[in-house]
C-alpha cells in the first residue's frame, strides 16, 4: 500500500497596485490559482479586484494546520501581511509567472559548463560583483 503525501497551501494574492491582499487555502495551488485567473465566479472578491498575482505561499502536510494559518493571517493587519510577503518576496514578484513555461535544460547545462570552465579568479570576481550589486540594490 502506497501512502499519498498530502500537501496543502496557504497563499496570498494581490494585483499590480498591491491592494488588496487576499489570503486563501487549498490543496492544489496551481489549479486554484488558475481558477482565480479564469475568474470562474465573476462576483468573487478576487475577480472584482483582479487579484491574480501570487506573492506568497506556505506548504503544510495537514489541512488543519493550513486552515489555522490562513485564519491567523486573515486576522493580521495589512502591515503584518506585507512584512510576511516582503520577508521572502521583497519585490512582490508573481511566483506563478513561470508556471507552464518550458525549461531549456540544454541551455542551463551549457551555462553551468561555461561557468565551471572559467578561471577560478574570474568566478570569484563575478561572485563578488553579484554580492556588491545586491548590496547596492538594498541600499538604494
Amino acid at each position: 500500500m502506497v501512502l499519498r503525501e498530502h500537501k496543502y497551501f496557504v497563499y496570498m494574492l494581490t494585483n499590480c497596485s498591491r491592494r488588496p491582499i487576499y489570503a486563501g487555502v487549498c490543496a492544489r495551488l496551481r489549479k486554484r490559482h488558475g481558477e482565480h485567473k479564469d475568474q470562474l465566479n465573476e462576483d468573487s472578491f478576487t475577480a472584482q479586484y483582479r487579484l491574480f498575482r501570487l506573492v506568497y505561499f506556505e506548504r503544510f502536510q495537514y489541512i488543519g494546520n493550513a486552515i489555522n494559518r490562513e485564519k491567523q493571517i486573515k486576522r493580521w493587519t495589512r502591515a503584518k501581511k506585507i512584512a510576511l510577503i516582503e520577508r521572502d518576496n521583497p519585490k512582490w514578484d508573481d511566483l506563478s509567472r513561470e508556471w507552464g513555461t518550458l525549461i531549456d535544460f540544454e541551455e542551463m547545462v551549457r551555462k553551468a559548463i561555461a561557468f565551471q570552465n572559467q578561471d577560478p579568479s574570474t568566478r570569484l570576481r563575478l561572485a563578488r560583483d553579484d554580492k556588491s550589486m545586491a548590496v547596492k540594490k538594498r541600499t538604494s
